[in-house]
């Protein structure tokens, strides 16, 4: 995935969602071949001239100002994420590329305490390409209670998120709406491409998921992104059964995820949570004790 690659695919696939009548471009009720708007079109919108905004598709220009950047982003109708990942593909076009592997990503004893701090709340970290680096008792019974909790301590390959959720039935069977929490993986992790670019290993990852899955490769072509937030997903857990699971997401210093999952007190939810968090615990517990010989 090079920077400029990227850039171009980005701007193009936004180009193609905007309507000529969304933009008060005049059609004339002519018969349009492309989807959306013509570069020309755009290139008018944003007051640059066509055949630089031709090259910037195209991956032949680099340098854009901050200035055509932002009028670019007008044009296209860019939210706050939209702008902050075209700034970066921008920036990854004045990048050397990378020569060096990246380093393994480690959970650094700040995050480590964070974790266990949070006891019973559900917690589980991931790193930029949605490996999980870590999770408490609590994180690994809700999100993958099928996998063994000692995975994340392992030598790589650690389990990665984006691959449970499209091609793991027991991840895909947790969450109702199937299909929405599939599209905040991808734009997660389409933002986090473009933070990093030249990273052999998220290239590697998006050439299997879109190998692998026909709805990951929908779903990367349409270049979508998010950054953090907060999403409630109704969970059908095969112990507990349906929770409305709200999972928060905080950055860390090292670029790493932490996502809490919490329930509303007092609801059914919280309940059937409690429920499988206590189970959980006691299990990881009573596992953990070493057996007595009886005399």
């Amino acid at each position: 995935m090079k920077a400029r690659g990227q850039l171009g695919d980005f701007l193009q696939a936004r180009r193609s969602q905007l309507r000529p009548e969304d933009t008060g471009v005049a059609t004339y009720g002519e018969r349009r071949r492309v989807r959306g708007l013509r570069r020309e079109e755009l290139a008018l919108l944003a007051g640059v001239s066509v055949s630089y905004y031709s090259r910037l598709e195209q991956g032949q220009a680099v340098n854009a100002s901050p200035e055509v950047l932002d009028a670019l982003a007008r044009a296209l109708r860019l939210d706050d994420a939209e702008r902050r990942h075209l700034t970066e593909l921008a920036a990854g076009t004045r990048r050397p590329p990378a020569v060096r592997r990246p380093a393994a990503e480690r959970v650094s004893p700040a995050v480590r305490q964070l974790v266990a701090t949070l006891g019973d709340v559900p917690v589980v970290v991931l790193g930029r390409r949605a490996d999980v680096l870590a999770w408490n008792t609590a994180g690994h019974a809700l999100f993958a209670g099928h996998l063994n909790p000692g995975i994340p301590q392992r030598p790589n390959p650690h389990p990665n998120m984006a691959r449970l959720v499209f091609l793991d039935a027991h991840t895909r069977d947790l969450y109702a709406d199937w299909p929405t929490k599939a599209r905040a993986v991808v734009a997660t992790l389409r933002m986090a491409s473009g933070q990093h670019p030249d990273d052999p290993l998220m290239a590697a990852l998006v050439g299997e998921l879109t190998v692998r899955s026909p709805e990951f490769a929908t779903m990367w072509a349409d270049h979508r992104v998010k950054v953090g937030g907060d999403s409630v997903y109704q969970m059908r857990h095969p112990l507990v059964g349906a929770m409305d699971v709200t999972q928060q997401t905080l950055r860390t210093d090292d670029d790493q995820t932490v996502v809490i999952a919490t329930t509303e007190p007092g609801s059914a939810s919280h309940a059937a949570m409690t429920l499988l968090v206590h189970g959980a615990v006691t299990t990881r517990a009573g596992a953990a004790q070493p057996l007595t010989r009886r005399e």
